[in-house]
């Protein structure tokens, strides 16, 4: 598999990750060692994960998706073939260090319950998971100017230098952002080299054929700050597959699940698009899945595609992407289409 360079390291991802947020939720033990086994088997070396991990978040499975990674590192015995991932929970979850997110003190709790967790000595990339500024990626799109923190830079320098001292004791080698803004990345990265501190690596941002709001500014920067995006939700939580087409609602899928859960795909404009990719699909002779896998990981901003899955079918079938290259006249039959039905998946 294609592997591509993580930001400005010497650290080599493969073109696909592999997602584990349903680790613990949808998916047992013997499951996940199975999908990992898989993955892994087959040219995928980065594995990402969160400690809030499994999704939907709750207090009765925080941490379980990094315990059960733990279990498979420590059975397989390949921990020093993979490039491991893991993201720190900013404010807002009362279960997890009374919500207080990316002060000094939680930085270091949370970077050591993850290393617990995993049983490891070191992860190779920490993330923050979300701003702690009143923005948000998943959220709404336009702030009201009384979500702005008048000292939201001072934050970001906190954070970073609590980051610092964490990575100076071997924990983490690298530092990445997660649902982050332009202007925050940006500022994290000014800091980085205003203070000599290790630079900012990664962005990990939703990102897929229905939801392209990434290349508006973010795409620029991690062209040419070297920070390229981790691609989530490439599938749209399993929108992009096909399988809720004409109202269907398959058992045990997420949607049937969790119906709170990504309610923005859902509606006559959304499932046009769906409708116009199939189509382009069934003309290339592949499955909508592969197309739109295949979209995400020809982005030349795009370092890896994280990928998630809850059965091997899915997983076989996500990770088969790779070896799909789309030509120029199937990408611009892509782009009338997302012209058409464009902001689908943003709200």
């Amino acid at each position: 598999m294609q592997q591509k360079t993580l930001g400005k390291t010497d650290i080599k991802v493969s073109k696909i990750c592999l997602g584990t947020m349903t680790f613990g939720e949808q998916n047992t033990q013997q499951e996940a060692s199975k999908q990992l086994d898989y993955a892994t088997n087959n040219g995928v070396n980065f594995i990402d994960t969160a400690e809030i991990y499994a999704v939907p978040p709750r207090e009765e499975t925080y941490g379980k998706t990094e315990e059960m990674i733990g279990n498979w590192l420590q059975q397989s015995q390949k921990r020093n073939e993979i490039i491991l991932a893991t993201k720190i929970a900013g404010h807002g979850l009362p279960w997890i260090r009374d919500a207080e997110g990316f002060v000094e003190k939680n930085i270091s709790k949370a970077i050591d319950g993850s290393l617990k967790r995993l049983k490891t000595d070191y992860v190779d990339l920490i993330q923050l998971h979300w701003p702690q500024r009143g923005v948000q990626l998943w959220g709404k799109q336009n702030h009201h100017p009384s979500m702005y923190k008048e000292n939201a830079l001072e934050q970001l320098e906190s954070y970073y230098y609590a980051l610092s001292q964490e990575q100076k004791k071997g924990k983490f080698k690298h530092i990445g952002l997660s649902n982050e803004t332009a202007w925050g990345v940006m500022k994290y990265q000014q800091l980085a080299e205003n203070q000599g501190l290790s630079p900012i690596v990664s962005n990990q941002n939703a990102y897929s054929i229905v939801r392209r709001e990434y290349e508006v500014a973010l795409s620029e920067i991690s062209l040419y700050e070297k920070i390229g995006l981790l691609a989530y939700s490439p599938l749209a939580g399993g929108f992009l597959t096909g399988k809720y087409a004409n109202n269907q609602m398959p058992e045990n899928s997420r949607f049937q699940l969790f119906p709170q859960m990504m309610g923005y795909y859902r509606n006559e404009r959304s499932a046009k698009a769906v409708a116009a990719y199939q189509q382009l699909a069934d003309e290339l002779n592949i499955s909508l899945t592969q197309l739109c896998l295949s979209f995400v990981n020809d982005q030349p901003f795009v370092t890896s595609n994280i990928i998630g899955a809850t059965t091997m079918e899915q997983l076989k079938e996500n990770i088969s992407s790779a070896e799909i290259t789309l030509n120029e006249e199937t990408r611009n039959k892509i782009d009338e289409i997302f012209t058409e039905y464009q902001n689908t998946g943003s709200w």
